[in-house]
């Protein structure tokens, strides 16, 4: 069994609690959450950098929530591979993975973005997995 926590930075029909890097918990979250995986969202500027993952200790999966839930804007695909380039310089490539930054659904009322908008969004992330790690 993986084991993995999802640091849900806020999805209530788009809107969002808080803002700010993961710097100030990344040391003590990282090295003492008993894991195998970290689901990070990443998906907007108020999520800071990648520097944090520097604590992720060696072995340990990231998967990056770079693909926004909360607006229906289809991510370009070359921006994207380059934020998985730059999370690189902190975890190792093979050790990451992308993902939407959330659930389309995580409020009971769902979300603003239609069933096309999310395949379109399911399609990028599948898409740019493969052309990034390769076919599983």
């Amino acid at each position: 069994m993986t084991v993995g926590v999802h640091m849900c930075r806020g999805n209530a029909m788009g809107k969002w609690v808080a803002e700010g890097g993961y710097e100030r918990i990344a040391e003590k979250s990282f090295s003492r959450l008993d894991v195998d995986a970290f689901f990070l969202e990443f998906d907007t500027e108020r999520a800071g950098g990648f520097e944090p993952l520097r604590f992720v200790p060696k072995g340990k999966r990231v998967v990056l929530g770079l693909v926004s839930t909360k607006t229906p804007a289809l991510e370009d695909k070359n921006a994207l591979k380059r934020r998985i380039d730059a999370a690189a310089r902190f975890v190792p490539l093979e050790n990451l993975s992308i993902s939407p930054q959330c659930g389309f659904a995580s409020h009971e009322k769902g979300s603003a973005l239609g069933f096309a908008e999310q395949e379109a969004k399911m399609r990028l992330v599948v898409d740019l997995a493969t052309e990034v790690w390769g076919e599983s």
